[in-house]
């Protein structure tokens, strides 16, 4: 079962909006884009192809079909501390559909997921209107989601997970150069949502190392909430600026705050648009998180996933996309080729490395270096319009 959230890279490509007059509500462009993703880090990979299909229907449906994989191998450090490498692949399939009627959008999308130990549905609505000559705009969504969680090594074992998602945006042209957006949204969580082979560790003095491990146990419920503030700015020479702050709470105690700025230069002569991305993100860990717990089954949950815990993550990324002259472009359509590439640091307060046991005794149990790691995500896709 794949553990990073890198797996949503089908975001394929988001470009500032710099024109200075708006638009009313208009159908998706008609496009296929071919990606390869890449992520690197933490002794994990994970890579794979996506195909997008966008076609209209006259005036007023648009439909569109993806294919995305995720092939992951390597080890992470919970897999060091406590299994062995794997491999494995996510398939996942997603069908949608917008309908426009005057100023208003409506969309249904459906999206099936499967890995060897892991298979997931989803399906989404969504409702949008332009108000006030299309200065403004309010958008609304719901999806639910349905899971089987299971494990390779236990043919027995098999549980659920739903997930309710309700979300609410407004967006505001604000003047000619600056629009901003508002959105919240609101999650709940329901059935099993631990990763079913990872587990904790806890003190016991009658081993070599000091400590021994258990399963993990979470609470079978979750409720989190999300509130995020975004604005594009047209600089004078084209150029723009994105800002975006999101601040995410939940019931098990989590809080954290992100913050992410980005810069769009275009070069019209050359047909490039340059791009880069500071993104800084804090977090505080679940309430039944614990590196070292003081003994077997301490507390009613347990968890000692580093994602819950205390942390704090930079990435810088760049990026470039660049539109083919009509001398090489196919079938005599408009292409463009795009690179995107992201740098990201993750530094753990209350996640201790645990692997320095294997080449030394010089560490009591829960006093190990914390961990940390680099990552690398690489984004190469090719656009056409049709």
């Amino acid at each position: 079962m794949a553990v990073t959230d890198f797996r949503k890279l089908a975001g394929l490509l988001a470009v500032f909006l710099l024109a200075t007059n708006a638009s009313a509500a208009v159908l998706p462009e008609e496009r296929m884009d071919t990606m390869y993703h890449g992520y690197s880090g933490g002794g994990v990979t994970i890579d794979g192809p996506s195909v997008l299909v966008r076609k209209n229907i006259g005036n007023t449906v648009s439909l569109s079909a993806n294919y995305y994989v995720d092939m992951i191998s390597g080890a992470s450090i919970d897999v060091q501390a406590t299994a062995s490498a794997y491999t494995e692949q996510r398939d996942e399939f997603s069908l949608g559909a917008d309908y426009l009627v005057e100023k208003t959008t409506m969309s249904l999308n459906y999206t099936n997921s499967s890995e060897s130990d892991y298979q997931a549905e989803t399906v989404g609505f969504g409702i949008s209107q332009d108000f006030f000559g299309d200065l403004s705009s309010l958008s609304m969504r719901a999806s639910y989601g349905s899971d089987t969680v299971m494990r390779n090594d236990d043919g027995d074992f098999s549980d659920f997970a739903e997930h309710r998602r309700y979300s609410l945006g407004w967006s505001q042209i604000l003047t000619t150069k600056l629009i901003a957006e508002l959105s919240v949204e609101t999650v709940s969580d329901e059935g099993f949502l631990n990763n079913p082979y990872r587990s904790v560790r806890y003190a016991n003095p009658n081993t070599d190392l000091g400590f021994s491990y258990q399963a993990e146990l979470y609470p079978r419920t979750r409720n989190s909430d999300a509130v995020a503030l975004r604005a594009k700015y047209m600089l004078p020479y084209r150029a723009a600026i994105k800002t975006e702050y999101r601040r995410y709470a939940d019931s098990w105690g989590i809080d954290a705050d992100n913050l992410e700025l980005r810069y769009t230069h275009p070069l019209e002569a050359e047909n490039l648009i340059l791009e880069g991305k500071l993104r800084f993100y804090k977090q505080n860990g679940a309430d039944f998180y614990s590196d070292l717990f003081p003994y077997a089954d301490a507390t009613t949950f347990r968890a000692r996933d580093k994602e819950l815990s205390d942390f704090t993550s930079t990435a810088i990324g760049i990026g470039a996309s660049y539109q083919l002259p009509e001398r090489w472009a196919l079938f005599d359509r408009k292409q463009s080729v795009n690179l995107y590439w992201d740098y990201v640091l993750f530094d753990y307060e209350n996640f201790n490395d645990v692997r320095v046991h294997n080449n030394s005794a010089d560490f009591l149990p829960g006093e190990e270096p914390a961990y940390s790691f680099n990552a690398h995500v690489v984004r190469l896709f090719w656009s056409m319009w049709f």
